[in-house]
């Protein structure tokens, strides 16, 4: 009996999963791991509502991707019934690699290496213990499939993922501004060249798309009390990792312990992969927040405050500015806290401070196109195409500068 396996989103409601392939992948144990890793890292400290996790996401991008391969069949766009289910997996097992707090950690516990190169080590993986029936989903993952425009399905300016991280990202947060029309949009989508175009009448869905898209960056993947706490938490492990590594005792899972302790980067997975690997899909949420807990009892005054700043909310202060911070700034900030703290100003640096910039552009014109296919089949990129989008706004990188120290 072959019946679907049937999942109630709250964003898209009931989502068919088929059995074979796709649902031995929800199954496996590297794709349940994302039910353990929040979406959105730590920006339920502004928006608490926002405790979704990698694994709804993978769904939810999924059921679009599905949308979409039904919608473009149904325009004739020739797909073999292998190909749909082979992009599908592909994009179930898109971020399969992702660390604790998604992209939070990413040059913390790990550097060097991708999320991406680490979800690639995992599908592989996943393909060995299924059997390899995903050669075809990783060749299109990785962009040497023949028909070019199912990787754009899954990675491009107008990808399933990005389709519903938007949508996801908004309903739980509640910043309405996110909540695209994705459905219109799958519905106007099209090949033309063995490459994805939009229809003439999708254009003021994609117009409200990349406004959404600048907006939720904003107000909330870049909103400066969710930066502030992600660098409390980058901070506290980077105390953990440089005491472990003088010999204190320090408790840790083993997954964390191992991360600590070790300098694990591209060549530490290429000449440990099995380890390595074994030992970052152990890793999630909860080894970090258990450590925490242990650690704000520690006897190290730097690492028991930070840990503890995480547990009850104690956020660094973070100051926003349109200019760079000058060293006078810097080091009246580091003064202050290491007198109150007594701690050296080179500590206070280091570790109850965080300097850096954010910055995010809404169309990257170095990027894949979005591409606007007109009646007469002519095509035009969205920028010459959009009458209230204009190429400077558009590709404008914003860029900020901010300044996050402990509150003393």
């Amino acid at each position: 009996m072959n019946e679907a396996k049937i999942i109630n989103d709250p964003v898209f409601g009931f989502i068919k999963i088929p059995r074979g392939p796709l649902y031995d992948i929800v199954r496996h144990p590297l794709f349940q791991r994302l039910n353990r890793i929040n979406q959105l890292g730590l920006a339920s400290v502004v928006y608490p509502g926002a405790r979704h996790t990698r694994f709804q996401h993978s769904l939810g991008a999924f059921y679009l991707m599905s949308e979409a391969i039904f919608s473009l069949q149904q325009k004739g766009v020739f797909i073999f019934d292998s190909e749909a289910e082979a992009v599908e997996a592909a994009i179930l097992m898109h971020d399969i690699g992702h660390g604790p707090f998604s992209h939070v950690l990413e040059n913390t516990l790990i550097s060097g290496i991708s999320h991406e190169d680490i979800s690639m080590m995992m599908m592989e993986r996943i393909n060995h213990d299924l059997g390899q029936q995903l050669g075809m989903a990783i060749a299109i993952f990785r962009d040497q499939y023949p028909k070019r425009f199912l990787h754009q399905l899954i990675s491009s300016q107008l990808d399933m993922d990005r389709l519903d991280y938007l949508r996801r990202d908004s309903f739980f947060t509640g910043v309405t501004e996110g909540n695209i029309g994705s459905a219109r949009i799958i519905k106007m989508l099209n090949v033309v060249d063995d490459r994805l175009v939009v229809e003439q009448k999708g254009i003021y869905s994609i117009e409200t798309y990349l406004t959404s898209r600048r907006l939720m960056y904003w107000q909330v993947y870049m909103h400066k009390t969710a930066v502030a706490y992600e660098k409390v938490l980058v901070n506290v492990l980077t105390r953990a990792k440089n005491l472990a590594r003088q010999g204190r005792d320090i408790f840790a899972s083993p997954s964390l312990m191992y991360f600590l302790l070790n300098d694990v980067d591209h060549q530490w997975f290429d000449t440990h992969e099995a380890e390595a690997l074994q030992m970052y899909s152990d890793l999630d949420d909860s080894d970090i927040w258990s450590a925490l807990k242990v650690w704000r009892h520690n006897d190290d005054k730097i690492l028991s405050t930070l840990a503890t700043d995480m547990l009850d909310r104690n956020i660094f202060r973070c100051t926003v500015s349109e200019e760079p911070f000058t060293e006078a700034d810097v080091a009246e900030k580091a003064e202050h806290i290491a007198t109150a703290m007594n701690i050296s100003q080179a500590d206070a640096r280091r570790y109850m401070m965080s300097l850096g910039t954010m910055q995010k552009d809404m169309y990257s014109v170095d990027d894949d196109s979005i591409d606007i296919l007109y009646k007469d089949g002519t095509i035009r990129n969205i920028l010459d195409a959009s009458e209230i989008l204009n190429v400077q706004l558009l590709s404008r990188k914003v860029r900020k500068y901010y300044l996050c120290y402990h509150r003393v």
